[in-house]
Parts: C-alpha cells; structure tokens; sequence
C-alpha cells in the first residue's frame, strides 16, 4: 500500500502568497474551493482520488484571502484570482496543462483558465453557477456583507453561509460543520470582507466564454442548490462544445464535503472517458 506524503507552503501570486497542500505523483490536478471556505473541503474526497487515480498529483489551493492564503488588501475579481492561479502553477513548476476542479468560486476560477488549452486539459465546475448571483440573494448578500466586515463571522453571518453552503441534513453532521466553522474564523474580517465583495456581490455573467471552453468538461449541480440547479447545469453544459452534466443528491454547494463517495464516483468516471 503507498504511503502518501503532504507537502504545504506558501506560493507567490499578484493576490498575495496563497496556500497549497500537494499530494502524490503525476498528473498535475488542482482543487480550488469555494468561497468562506478552504481547501480541508477536499480533505474527504482526497483520499477517494488518491485511491482511484494514483498517479496523479493532487494540488490544493486555498483561494486569495481565504483559508491560510495571505489575507487581501484590496477589492479584486474573479479574472484577477485566475490569473493568480496561473502565477501559482507557474511557481509551483508544473510542467504542461493541468486538470482542473473548482467548487463554486472555484468553477468560476475555472470557466475564466478553461478557455485556455495550454493551462487546463480538462474542467470540472461543481455548484459555479455561470450567472451573476440572483438579485434578491444579492440584496441579502449585501445586508450581511457590512456585518462581515465590521464584527467578522458572527451568528447571523455564520447562519446565512450555513444555510447556503450545506443541507439542512448536512449542517447537523458535527464534522461537516466544523469545517465549515473552521473555514470561517482562519481569515481577517477585511479580507473574508474583500474576499465577498470580489468573488460573490461582483461576479459576472460568464456564459459567453461557454463556447470557447474546449476542453473536456464535466458540470455537477447539486439537487439542493435554486441557483445551480440540474437544469441550469444542463444548459451551461449544452453551450460548451465538449462538455456534460451531472447531478449529485443530498448536497447544496459544498458537494465535495457533503457527498464525497459520489463526487470521487462521478470524477473518477469522467477521467477514464476523456483518456
């Protein structure tokens, strides 16, 4: 049985140093996660990956000003944190494009790499909706945005983010939860403040640059998730010339921490089709 080795530090990017955990050998495969939280999201998928597909290597990023990445000290874009994840492949050597998967902000990173062959060889987006966020949930998002800011992940703010990243299910598991929670309190109030402003309130519609994604492409929905649904997915799906559509069941957006075994199930298909 192989024993696997984690490696982490610190990579210099134009976003600040971001964290990055790598694991095993082969493939380059990044795993870029959502917004509030980090890359230990991954930590119950990994091991499934590392089971299935051994000969890869595994690099896990926390996004700009989230998880242990330097905090940000400015408003920035979802354009910007992708070509921050190019200077941190860049800096971390890797040879050739590298597959990619993105949950939530993380999908998002990617519809923006995707598009680029020489970067990424194949995409998966899990839970990034290519729309802008509703206007009502916005206007919510903006009520709480202030709260952030000023007093960091207090009670209201923790519900909210609860409420929209797990199950109702999902956020009575204590181990679930407590990554969720632990997510929360590792960045400043500014930054996490940044961070929303930057990747949620700003984001834009993206569905113009589905067409240009050639890559192999696979875009899980959650059946739990009003704003990504598996009809969303569907479409997206159906406007990229080389991409499918799956649906995950009991999560909302944070498929790989709620329904890892799935997720590993439906990644591990995907990779043996597109070789």
């Amino acid at each position: 049985m192989e024993i696997f080795i984690e490696h982490a530090r610190r990579v210099p990017t134009r976003l600040g140093p971001l964290f990055v955990r790598r694991v095993g050998r082969g493939a380059p495969t990044v795993l870029w996660s959502s917004m509030f939280v980090d890359s230990h999201t991954w930590d119950g998928l990994l091991p499934l990956l590392l089971a299935g597909a051994p000969g890869r290597e595994y690099v896990l990023i926390d996004p700009p000003g989230l998880g242990l990445s330097e905090p940000l000290q400015r408003r920035t874009t979802i354009a910007e944190a992708a070509d921050a994840a190019r200077d941190a492949i860049q800096a971390l050597g890797v040879v050739g494009p590298v597959d990619w998967i993105g949950n939530a902000l993380g999908g998002h990173v990617g519809y923006e790499l995707a598009t680029d062959a020489s970067v990424v060889r194949s995409f998966i987006a899990i839970s990034a909706p290519v729309e802008p966020v509703p206007v009502e949930l916005r206007r919510k998002i903006a009520l709480l945005h202030p709260l952030l800011r000023l007093a960091g992940p207090i009670r209201p703010v923790e519900k909210a983010v609860v409420a929209a990243m797990l199950t109702d299910a999902s956020a009575t598991d204590t181990r679930i939860l407590r990554v969720v929670m632990e997510s929360l309190a590792r960045p400043t109030r500014k930054s996490m403040s940044y961070a929303l402003r930057s990747f949620i309130i700003d984001r834009r519609d993206v569905t113009e640059r589905l067409a240009r994604i050639a890559v192999p492409s696979l875009f899980v929905a959650s059946d739990d998730r009003g704003d990504w649904s598996p009809e969303d997915a569907q479409r997206a799906a159906a406007q990229a010339p080389n991409a499918r559509s799956l649906t995950i069941t009991g999560a909302r957006t944070l498929i790989p921490l709620e329904q890892p075994a799935a997720l590993a199930d439906a990644i591990l298909a995907f990779w043996r089709d597109v070789g």
